[in-house]
């Protein structure tokens, strides 16, 4: 039996790390925007500047992950994560000396969204590289708790150090970015023990699309992740209008959504004792979702959203630790960066779409309406994955040969 995960001290380090920084991405989350509303008087500039960011991670998805998989994945994550702690010392000194123009959030957000593409396979794979397979489930459940810790203190803390002064969020992010990345130094990541020769960057992506596309279950599960990314994001915007509708106001909407990490806290409790198949578990997980939704709308006054809100994260990282251990365990490990660039563009393609869609039909039928909209589309694709092929090899698969053309 190898070392326990609790002293496994390159796990630890990048989990420490990966914490640090999560907390203040989540505090400049809030405090961004509201800088920006005060700054232009616009919340159309403070989603601009939102999409930026977005759009970047998912143009530079692909590419990053093919890069990944070349170079020292230790170095990418500590260099990817020195830009980001640059980028909010930047925006920080901007806002001190009153040059945070909208252009200058715009050109930030988008590094940091290059950035965050680079760090998440090279994060992967860093993982992948100094956790054994048997302790995987333990170590991504870890990982979601850190996670979800961040989203319950995160906001609180940025409006409270937006209290304090316009830059200090972005000091605070700056700070924990450096933590990240000696973290990572730290860490000593090994290198990979092989290197296949390079190839031009379409036959990198085309390989690992390939391995993917001949996993059936796999690929099935992904288009499932890409439809409930789409109507669990749409839902959010609906929440804020119900919570408004029922008189609630902003402090009482963050009181809700504080559901969503607490929930997600206590589920990364018992993510690692959860024995279901991922196909199964998707099912499982979509129709709670989707009950959840509808229960939503049940008129039990503004704070009601919170127990649905708690539900629904509480079942999600039961999910995303049985399938991020499962990618770990079945991808090749010279492939795990492309395979996590693809996947996560596939399943998040449409996201961007999510609160145009959200925010247009709550306008139109209301917050209520919406969810209960929402909610039965969630239920209706539960209905399909109950019935399409979301099995997976019992065994790693045979690597797929290089693909050509």
């Amino acid at each position: 039996m190898g070392v326990p995960l609790r002293k496994n001290v390159q796990f630890q380090l990048l989990w420490f790390g990966g914490a640090v920084s999560q907390l203040g991405s989540t505090i400049t989350v809030l405090a961004a925007p509201l800088l920006i509303i005060a700054l232009t008087g616009s919340p159309f500039w403070a989603g601009a500047v939102g999409g930026a960011r977005a759009a970047a991670l998912i143009i530079a998805l692909m590419p990053a992950g093919v890069w990944v998989d070349r170079w020292d994945r230790r170095m990418t994550l500590v260099w990817s994560q020195t830009v980001q702690a640059a980028t909010a010392a930047v925006l920080a000194v901007a806002v001190l000396t009153d040059r945070a123009h909208i252009a200058v959030f715009l050109v930030l957000a988008i590094v940091d969204g290059v950035c965050t593409a680079f760090a998440g396979p090279a994060r992967a794979t860093a993982i992948q590289a100094v956790v054994p397979k048997d302790q995987l489930k333990p170590a991504y459940a870890q990982e979601e708790a850190r996670g979800h810790a961040a989203r319950v203190a995160g906001p609180p803390l940025g409006a409270l150090l937006m209290a304090a002064g316009r830059a200090v969020p972005f000091v605070v992010d700056a700070i924990t970015f450096a933590v990240a990345a000696v973290c990572a130094w730290f860490a000593k990541i090994p290198a990979r023990t092989e290197q296949k020769p390079r190839q031009k960057m379409h036959h990198d992506i085309k390989e690992a699309g390939a391995w993917l596309w001949h996993q059936k279950g796999l690929r099935n599960l992904t288009f499932v992740f890409l439809v409930l990314n789409l109507l669990g994001g749409a839902s959010m915007l609906p929440v804020i209008v119900l919570v408004g509708e029922r008189g609630g106001n902003a402090l009482d909407t963050g009181v809700v959504f504080a559901g969503i990490g607490v929930g997600g806290v206590l589920g990364s409790l018992f993510a690692p004792r959860v024995t279901l198949a991922p196909g199964r578990l998707i099912v499982v997980v979509l129709a709670v979702f989707g009950l959840c939704n509808l229960a939503m709308a049940l008129p039990f006054g503004a704070f009601w959203p919170f127990v649905p809100l708690a539900v629904t994260a509480t079942v999600t990282p039961l999910i995303n630790v049985a399938v991020s251990a499962l990618y770990t365990e079945l991808v090749p490990e010279d492939m795990m960066g492309r395979l996590d660039g693809i996947t996560t563009l596939a399943s998040r393609v449409l996201t961007p779409l999510a609160p145009v869609l959200g925010g247009f039909l709550a306008g139109v039928a209301g917050g209520g309406p919406a969810l209960l909209a929402f909610g039965a589309l969630i239920l209706v694709t539960a209905l399909v994955a109950a019935f399409t092929d979301l099995g997976v090899p019992a065994s790693p698969p045979p690597r797929s040969s290089p693909a050509s053309g």
